[in-house]
């Protein structure tokens, strides 16, 4: 998978949040957006994901090497998943539903079951609570089980240890060690543990 951001720009009303931003990102290969917070790394991944639009340049998605084929935007979120301290879980829902519910719109990975996954997130034990009863914590875990345990090239992570304590912390660099090579992954954070293993760094600051 590739998406190519060719002179992109996002605003909203008469301020610019990024301009002339043009770069490719591969997979096999991890990238860490940064800045300062406010400066618009949240904005860009969420241009990549599709959710909103850009103001002006182009992106392209495209699957496969030569010849590459491009893919809709409109059909891009077929191909990622996103987890983002201000996407919503189901909170009505147990951790099981949760995942049973996404499962209906997107592949697992096939070697994980849905107890599985939890239990890989250390939620195997709240399996069956509803997620309005999880700390902030639980519930960042469960948005990377999300992320991470969905079958797509695509892994866009934004501050993805917001809410996680030490251990929570070391279980995401695990599951980024075990369960992102060949895919493309873009993180968007200030803070080096979570953004570590990326070997491109991009200052969005150099976009203004």
């Amino acid at each position: 998978m590739k998406i190519t951001l060719i002179d992109a720009g996002k605003r909203f009303n008469r301020d610019w949040i990024f301009r002339h931003f043009h770069y490719e990102f591969s997979s096999r290969n991890h990238y860490a957006i940064t800045g300062p917070n406010g400066s618009g790394k949240s904005t860009l991944l969420q241009v990549m994901a599709g959710a909103i639009g850009i103001s002006e340049g182009s992106i392209r998605y495209e699957q496969g090497l030569t010849p590459a084929s491009e893919i809709p935007p409109d059909q891009a979120y077929r191909y990622l998943s996103l987890s983002a301290p201000y996407l919503e879980l189901i909170e009505e829902m147990t951790a099981m539903e949760f995942l049973h519910f996404h499962h209906s719109f997107k592949p697992l990975l096939s070697s994980f079951s849905i107890p599985a996954i939890l239990a890989s997130v250390g939620l195997e034990s709240a399996a069956h609570k509803q997620i309005r009863f999880f700390s902030s914590g639980m519930k960042q875990r469960i948005k990377l089980a999300q992320a991470l345990f969905t079958d797509t090239p695509i892994i866009l992570l934004d501050e993805p240890c917001t809410n996680l304590d030490a251990d929570g912390i070391q279980l995401y660099q695990r599951l980024i060690s075990e369960h992102t090579t060949g895919r493309l992954v873009i993180v968007s954070s200030n803070d080096p543990q979570e953004y570590d293993f990326c070997g491109k760094v991009i200052n969005i600051t150099e976009y203004k």
